[in-house]
């Protein structure tokens, strides 16, 4: 291992030495010849840490032969169940955030912040819906003076709800907030750096340091204000507004948001203020989770105890907002990491409560009963970077009377499963699975269902049934049924669902010599009965644990299934499969669908989702399961829209405009679409977008490329028609079909 400085806190480890990795910071120790020593089964590397805490920090490749090496330490408690991390408790206004106390809910008003009148009335409806805080967009002197107001207002009115000033660009306008609202949040990206243009900058480390001293003389008036009046902070990293000065050194990633964040928190330490509390929010759901996980893993170092906000910002509107907010602040939850939420929607603001509080509620549910399994040796699961571990494809065999390979899509599959009745009716069902019809007959498409579960085989004399199973069969659509029903009521060409019991006892031995077979699995299985798997070839797995299952956890289940199969070299596709019961509310299906096989999915973990719900529509399940793997980015059926909830600072109806877009561009697969309502939420915030529509002065749209503005000023009426011309002229338009 070749010698290189790093930093003593990991907050970033980025050298010219090209194998050492991360970033850029202030205290450092030499590193010379890192020590290898064995732990297990693997060797790691150690280093001493001369500052305070932590003697011995654990280092890994981030993935593997990768030149970025990650401190290997926990970024949770535990990884087998879930437990609470231990924070600190800190105080807004009469509201405690932190481990012992419950996950706390809010949300964001959208009104004009200088209508003290109507932010008043908005502020309370939020209130009357449960909200523990909530969030106030502060741009500018008159709407700091409005803040005064609004508080003596609602004091007035019994309200005592604390209030949060957002704060981008204004630290002149936050010293003046801090005197009346409970809480300040700050951007690093953009409090005290200007706006970031996206450039590429050289930095020695004297100019670094004086960006540093910049920062602190900004930044410490409003920390001595917030220390004199009992203000809490928050330190908000977004993914998409991160500082050019920070992008240039760690590029836009999860490392520069933590770093981000660590400049303005070792100030805040530096000035014995901890009424603090961190949040790293970014569209992207995958990158969102690893910001929060390397935050925690570099507080762990430093022995921090600082309590986390967690949101994914621009999540959008409906099912897919709350798929999006699901994967993300779920995934987290299921570690035991958070304090409070909010969960970003393109809707009234105070709708976002219910699916926050819903949210909030399984994570404390998970956390009070520690919902997990025994303890396992995790050492394949990339916590820190997105590797996708991607199960064999089914392959064609010699002999084989039909294509199996279509069977699972390589981007991620969508199972699902279909009755008896829904047989009697084959065209229905064929448009139900999203096929296209020829004459009647099926075909597949880009977001057709890949296979199907039949839990009951319809009689052999069925001739109508049957030719409809056939027909699917001959498209490459896989038709899942039970050993028993195939032995009894055989289906040519069909696979067959087995479990553990009748593989040890050898009852899949009757069927036909080939039968594919796909197996049922918990995961929390004892060794000796996974060890089974090693002799069966097996086309799929289902990885199903009961929903009644209260302190089994499916996430950490699934993680030591996968575990097992890593350290046997069994490459099985895997498809999370999700029972729920009957009479649950939808929201609670998407979010118990987004968190359970999500915080699988972003860790790379799984091939796809099979979700049952008796009593629920078939379409919305079949939605809502592409909703998933899309959010998870793995397959991609329809356009991506990366669109804020709207604030006081928003320039246009955010709403009515959103849907007016997506009717005429959702049809675009693969495209993504930022709208935002102002220039705070512009080229930052839109992250990965291909196209953005942004409020760029009242009745004017600026359009985007990427990051670039590409036309401004454009009159609001005829910014949609604008949009889809750019998206044409960059060759990312089709029309939509007659169906659609």
């Amino acid at each position: 291992m070749a010698s290189g400085t790093v930093p003593a806190s990991f907050t970033g480890l980025k050298t010219r030495d090209s194998n050492l990795g991360f970033g850029k910071s202030m205290d450092f120790v030499r590193v010379c010849d890192l020590k290898r020593i064995k732990s297990g089964r693997r060797k790691i590397s150690m280093i001493r840490n001369s500052n305070p805490g932590p003697k011995m920090v654990e280092l890994q490749p981030s993935s593997e032969g990768s030149p970025l090496l990650v401190p290997r330490q926990k970024y949770c408690e535990s990884v087998h169940k879930t437990v609470r991390r231990k924070t600190r408790t800190v105080m807004v206004g009469n509201v405690a955030l932190g481990s012992d106390h419950p996950i706390r809910v809010q949300t964001m008003t959208t009104n004009d912040t200088k209508d003290v009148a109507g932010t008043v009335e908005e502020v309370m409806r939020i209130a009357d819906k449960g909200a523990d805080l909530v969030r106030i967009t502060v741009q500018g002197k008159r709407e700091a003076d409005a803040c005064f107001e609004i508080k003596n207002s609602l004091v007035q009115k019994n309200y005592n709800i604390p209030l949060v000033a957002d704060i981008h660009f204004a630290p002149a306008v936050a010293l003046r907030v801090a005197e009346c609202f409970d809480k300040i949040r700050v951007n690093p990206g953009n409090f005290a750096d200007r706006r970031a243009q996206f450039e590429k900058l050289e930095y020695t480390d004297e100019d670094y340091q004086k960006e540093i001293e910049h920062i602190e003389k900004v930044f410490t008036p409003l920390v001595e204000k917030c220390k004199k009046y009992g203000r809490a902070m928050r330190i908000g990293t977004n993914h998409g507004s991160l500082s050019d000065r920070i992008m240039s050194y760690y590029g836009d990633s999860p490392r520069g948001m933590v770093e981000s964040a660590f400049e303005f928190a070792r100030i805040c330490r530096k000035l014995d203020f901890h009424n603090f509390v961190f949040s790293m929010k970014a569209s992207n759901p995958v990158i969102m989770v690893q910001a929060y996980r390397l935050l925690v893993a570099e507080m762990y170092v430093q022995g921090w105890d600082y309590p986390l906000h967690l949101g994914v910002t621009e999540a959008g509107e409906g099912e897919d907002g709350r798929m999006k907010s699901a994967i993300g602040i779920g995934t987290v939850l299921q570690d035991g990491l958070g304090d409070t939420i909010r969960v970003s929607l393109t809707e009234p603001p105070e709708k976002e409560i219910d699916p926050c509080r819903r949210l909030a509620n399984l994570g404390m549910r998970a956390s009070a009963v520690q919902q997990g399994v025994a303890p396992f040796e995790e050492k394949h699961r990339h916590y820190f970077d997105f590797q996708r571990r991607s199960g064999q494809l089914p392959v064609q065999k010699e002999g084989e009377e039909v294509d199996y390979r279509g069977v699972l899509h390589r981007d991620g599959s969508v199972l699902m499963s279909v009755s008896l009745d829904q047989l009697k009716a084959p065209e229905l069902l064929y448009k139900s699975l999203a096929a296209k019809l020829v004459v009647g007959m099926p075909f597949k498409d880009l977001a057709t269902v890949d296979s199907i579960l039949l839990r009951e085989l319809p009689p052999v004399e069925d001739n109508d049934a049957r030719l409809a199973l056939k027909r699917l069969i001959d498209i490459s659509m896989g038709v899942i049924t039970p050993l028993s029903e195939q032995l009894t009521k055989p289906l040519p060409n069909a696979m067959v669902l087995v479990n553990f019991k009748e593989l040890s006892t050898g009852a899949h031995k009757l069927l036909p010599e080939g039968t594919r077979l796909v197996v049922s699995v918990r995961g929390d299985e004892p060794y000796e009965e996974l060890e089974i798997l090693k002799d069966i070839d097996a086309t799929m797995i289902l990885h199903d644990l009961p929903f009644t299952e209260d302190k089994i956890g499916r996430v950490h289940a699934a993680r030591r299934l996968f575990e097992f199969l890593s350290d046997n070299a069994l490459n099985f596709p895997v498809i999370h499969h999700i029972h729920f019961p009957n009479a649950i509310h939808r929201d609670n299906l998407v979010i118990g669908a987004g968190t359970n096989a999500g915080a699988l999915l972003v860790d790379g973990l799984g091939d796809g989702i099979l979700l049952e719900a008796p009593d629920q529509d078939f379409d919305f399940l079949r939605n809502t399961s592409f909703n998933l793997l899309q959010g998870c980015r793995m397959r991609n059926t329809k356009t991506e829209y990366v669109s804020c909830p709207s604030c006081g600072r928003t320039l246009f109806d955010l709403q009515e405009i959103s849907a007016e877009i997506r009717e005429k561009t959702s049809h675009l697969p693969g495209v993504s679409i930022a709208i935002m309502g102002c220039i705070v939420n512009g080229p930052g915030e839109m992250a990965d977008a291909d196209f953005g529509y942004v409020g760029g002065a009242p009745g004017k749209i600026d359009l985007y490329v990427g990051k670039t503005v590409v036309k401004r000023g454009i009159a609001m009426e005829e910014a949609t028609d604008a949009l889809i011309q750019l998206i044409k002229d960059h060759g990312r338009w089709v029309d939509p079909s007659a169906e659609e």
